[in-house]
């Protein structure tokens, strides 16, 4: 029988966890959507509660933004976009546990491109007519 040559075992190398990364502040979440890892600080809000690129978002907010404070822990789907009196756009999220709807700002970061294909989704919905939309 011929003896197999065995090599000693190489340390492993540290590896630096996503929330000790250089220039993340606050750590980083899974998207339950599309898997990708999120920075949690956002430019334009306070507190992170959505993906950037898909704008899927995990209910952990009861009341106030930021609590941190919901049982559910439901994945939450963008619905549609609003617009509050000072111009912000806020994103309306469906939880598809427990059903509860949402509204969260968005963040500096978010996919303009998903925002706008949002935006103007109501103007290719031929149920409505446009003339309506535009007049609002």
């Amino acid at each position: 029988m011929a003896r197999r040559h065995t090599r000693p075992a190489r340390p492993q190398r540290r590896k630096t966890p996503a929330r000790e990364l250089p220039g993340e502040q606050g750590g980083t979440f899974r998207c339950v959507g599309c898997r990708l890892d999120v920075p949690m600080a956002a430019p334009g809000t306070a507190h992170r509660n959505h993906c950037p690129h898909c704008l899927t978002s995990l209910h952990v907010d009861r009341r106030v933004p930021g609590d941190r404070a919901a049982g559910c822990r439901g994945r939450m789907t963008a619905l549609c976009l609003s617009a509050r009196d000072d111009g912000e756009w806020m994103l309306i999220h469906l939880c598809h546990t427990c059903g509860e709807l949402s509204a969260n700002r968005i963040a500096g970061d978010d996919n303009a491109l998903a925002l706008v294909r949002m935006a103007v989704r109501p103007l290719s919905d031929s149920r409505v007519p446009v003339r309506a939309l535009l007049s609002l």
